[in-house]
C-alpha cells in the first residue's frame, strides 16, 4: 500500500469511527433514523463495488494482509475503523532492554458499566500489546487480567508491556495500564514461538 493510499485509507477509517461513535450516543426520531440508515446503504453499496484484496494466503481475522497487519488490527490498526486506536512504540531502557509503550483513549462506542469501558476490550488490548512485546511472531496461549479499578471513556490511558521470561519457544509477559499513575489494570500472558517452518506467522515475519 502506497503513502497516499495509506493516509486516505486512514482518513476514512477516522471519519468512520466517528460515525461509529456518534450512533452510540445519539437518540434521534424514527423519521431522521430512517434517513440516516438510507444514506449508511448508499455508502456500503459503493463499497460493495470496490475490489477486494485478492492475496491467496491472507488472515482471516478482519481480512487483514500479512504487510498490513498492524494497520488493519481491529485493535491498533488506524485504518481499522473499530479500532480505538491503541497506539504503541518501542522503547530501549538504560539497561538495553526493550519493551513496548502505549496510549489509547476509549469513546462511547467501548462503554460496558457506565462511563467506562468494557472489560471485553480491556482485554483485547492487553492480547494486542503483550502480543507485540515479544517483536517476533507467536501466539496467545494464556491471558490473565486483573482488574484493579474501572476504566473511564475519554482519558487518554498509558500501558506498557514487557518480557518476564523466556524458556525456549515458551514467552512468559506482562503489561499494566494506569491513568495518572493510579493502576486500573494489569495482565500476564504465555505466548508460544511458532516451530521453525513455513507456518503463516513466520511468513509475516519475512515480510514486515
Amino acid at each position: 500500500m502506497d503513502t497516499e493510499t495509506r493516509q486516505a485509507s486512514q482518513a476514512l477509517a477516522e471519519a468512520l469511527r466517528r460515525i461509529i461513535a456518534r450512533l452510540a450516543v445519539v437518540r434521534p426520531r424514527a423519521d431522521q433514523l430512517t434517513r440516516a440508515a438510507d444514506g449508511a446503504n448508499a455508502f456500503a453499496e459503493q463499497l460493495d463495488a470496490l475490489p477486494e484484496r485478492s492475496q491467496s494466503w491472507e488472515v482471516s481475522e478482519a481480512g487483514l494482509l500479512p504487510r498490513d497487519f498492524v494497520r488493519f488490527s481491529p485493535v491498533s490498526g488506524p485504518n481499522n475503523p473499530i479500532a480505538p486506536p491503541l497506539v504503541m512504540e518501542v522503547v530501549t531502557g538504560t539497561d538495553g532492554e526493550q519493551h513496548i509503550v502505549g496510549t489509547i483513549t476509549f469513546g462511547p462506542a467501548y462503554e460496558g458499566p457506565p462511563g467506562h469501558c468494557h472489560g471485553g476490550w480491556i482485554a483485547a488490548v492487553f492480547d494486542e500489546l503483550l502480543g507485540f512485546v515479544q517483536l517476533a511472531p507467536g501466539y496467545t496461549a494464556y491471558l490473565k487480567v486483573d482488574y484493579r479499578a474501572p476504566t473511564p471513556l475519554h482519558r487518554e490511558l498509558s500501558l506498557r508491556g514487557w518480557i518476564d521470561r523466556v524458556e525456549g519457544r515458551k514467552r512468559w509477559i506482562r503489561g499494566s495500564c494506569t491513568l495518572d499513575g493510579v493502576l486500573l489494570s494489569e495482565a500476564e500472558g504465555l505466548f508460544i514461538a511458532p516451530r521453525e517452518g513455513g507456518d503463516y506467522l513466520s511468513r509475516l515475519a519475512e515480510q514486515r
